[in-house]
């Protein structure tokens, strides 16, 4: 799974966007480099029932932001990405 098919899932299961739900991790104190993942992956699965794969990638947002490694940018397989940059703002309205 690609690390922006992450972030689709995470918005179908909670119905935020990822930018949505960083604000909401922000009030709640998980923000920031320093912020612990276990007690993000408690909360997302307590609340939507995400799993420990969906909540590392959004811990990656919240510790980095939207860059992720070009990696896997171009290549082909399952966890390709279109770019090194993740959409935030909702599956409908990401550019095609």
């Amino acid at each position: 799974m690609s690390f922006q098919a992450y972030l689709d899932t995470i918005e179908d299961k909670t119905g935020m966007t990822p930018r949505e739900l960083l604000a909401l991790a922000a009030e709640r104190g998980f923000a920031g480099s320093a912020v612990k993942a276990g007690a993000v992956a408690d909360w997302l699965k307590a609340d939507y029932g995400l799993g420990r794969g969906h909540a590392m990638a959004f811990v990656h947002v919240i510790k980095n932001g939207p860059t992720i490694s070009s990696k896997h940018v171009g290549a082909t397989g399952s966890h390709r990405d279109a770019s090194d940059t993740l959409w935030l703002d909702g599956k409908a309205t990401r550019p095609t």
